[in-house]
């Protein structure tokens, strides 16, 4: 019985190990140029054979598997001898991300793989019995049970990295090339294909295609504008009111004009989401008060 529990405990190093990497997989990655692994994509093909080589072995070494044993350990040993490498080129204290981000290379790494090689040696040479019906359900329940824990900080881990991407990269304004589209200050006859613009401040033409997958994307973001009563909005689609993309020098969809009722351009852009197309909206309005306070001042 030792020498099951020993498995199981031993397979339970391989797969958090494996969870470990797939809970910060940048950190983990890079972690791969101290051993010297150039260049993103080999450290992409390193990071993946690593965590699938560890999930692979913690599977078969709690299946009972000497051969998965015998590499395990073979691994280990292989991760000491590279951390000792890492040591002779000088490398003592960067990362190795061997169990998690905060892994650094140094001699206490070294024994503990030794040790864990030796451990996963000995696997082979211990005491064991046949398991029933029973308990190999409950070993593939318990060890199906850590799989999915570290598949939940997986998915945690990336979704922390894609809003920490989100933050880096920030709410980019829409691109306004001044060759493309009405120059700004011009007055254009599109102001007349609003149906009453009532209150609003601002006039929005919106161009956008059929075939355009960004703009079906953004039309329930548009159609909120929309319910905002200082903002008229229109689109005006390339077959439809091609006379109009014609007119206006239109470069491609989605793109949008911001005007004032009386349809002089403010601002203008191509944009890829709802904080692009806010931009336009914003710096119209900045444009509209400057030009505001200009005539007061005059």
């Amino acid at each position: 019985m030792f020498g099951l529990i020993a498995r199981f405990v031993a397979a339970c190093v391989l797969a958090g190990s494996a969870a470990l990497k797939l809970a910060s997989p940048g950190s983990s990655r890079a972690a791969l140029a101290t051993f010297e692994v150039e260049g993103e994509r080999l450290r992409w093909i390193g990071w993946a054979v690593l965590v699938a080589t560890e999930l692979g072995l913690a599977i078969a070494v709690a299946a009972g598997s000497d051969q998965a044993a015998w590499l395990a350990a073979g691994l280990m040993a292989l991760f000491a001898a590279a951390l000792v490498g890492a040591i002779l080129r000088g490398r003592a204290g960067a990362p190795c991300a061997c169990f998690g981000s905060r892994s650094t290379v140094g001699w206490t790494s070294v024994l503990r793989n030794l040790a864990l090689a030796a451990g996963f040696a000995i696997l082979p040479l211990l005491p064991q019995r046949s398991l029933s019906t029973d308990q190999w359900l409950g070993l593939g329940l318990a060890l199906a049970l850590v799989m999915c824990l570290g598949l939940v900080i997986a998915v945690l881990a990336l979704a922390r990295e894609v809003g920490m991407l989100r933050l880096r990269l920030g709410p980019a304004a829409a691109l306004e090339i001044p060759e493309e589209g009405p120059e700004l200050g011009e007055r254009v006859e599109a102001i007349d294909r609003f149906a009453g613009p009532g209150d609003a401040s601002l006039a929005l033409a919106v161009f956008t295609s059929e075939g355009c997958r960004v703009c079906r994307g953004l039309e329930p973001a548009i159609a909120a504008l929309a319910g905002d009563p200082a903002i008229a909005i229109q689109a005006f689609d390339e077959v439809a009111d091609r006379d109009v993309w014609s007119e206006l020098r239109i470069p491609g969809s989605p793109f949008a004009i911001a005007l004032d009722p009386n349809g002089i351009v403010l601002a203008k852009g191509t944009f890829n989401n709802l904080a692009q197309l806010e931009s336009v909206l914003a710096t119209a309005e900045r444009r509209r008060s400057a030009l505001l306070t200009a005539r007061g001042g005059s």
